[in-house]
């Protein structure tokens, strides 16, 4: 067999090739890309709650000015539309109590409005958003997860 027979009987190899590889090699770079995406917007939820902590904690801030804090620094990176902004007293971490550690149990914690925080009085601000309602491509291995970021402070 010479080599012009082994090139002919090879002919359209290369685009099978790449019609096998290439859908899976591009799967793998969206995935990439969106858990990047993902962990960029987490860090930017968390980062906002600190922001929104930090200005919670001194005296004479309300909860609205904690909200917009928060809401302005989401908004320079994802639409804030679909994202929950919570502002909770934590003060059951401070009772000797068994504190909550699930998504429910945060949730129940009771609402808190800053101005009228005691001194030295935690509280927690929460912010999560479906990951589905801010994603570059919808990956079906996202669905459902929720993205959340907090922080717990004291009131000064």
């Amino acid at each position: 067999m010479t080599q012009r027979q082994r090139n002919q009987d090879r002919k359209g190899t290369t685009a099978i090739e790449t019609a096998v590889v290439l859908p899976v090699f591009l799967f793998m770079v969206f995935a990439i890309i969106e858990f990047g995406h993902a962990q960029m917007v987490n860090n930017v939820l968390n980062s906002a709650c600190r922001n929104g902590a930090r200005l919670g904690s001194v005296e004479g801030t309300s909860t609205n000015q904690v909200f917009n804090q928060v809401d302005t620094t989401l908004s320079q990176v994802i639409p804030t539309a679909s994202v929950a902004i919570v502002v909770k007293d934590a003060s059951v971490y401070d009772s000797g109590g068994t504190p909550p550690t699930t998504e429910t149990g945060l949730s129940a914690l009771p609402d808190i409005e800053l101005s009228d925080a005691e001194s030295r009085q935690l509280f927690m601000i929460r912010a999560s958003v479906p990951y589905n309602d801010i994603a570059l491509m919808s990956m079906p291995f996202m669905e459902g997860v929720v993205l959340t970021g907090q922080s717990f402070m004291r009131h000064e």
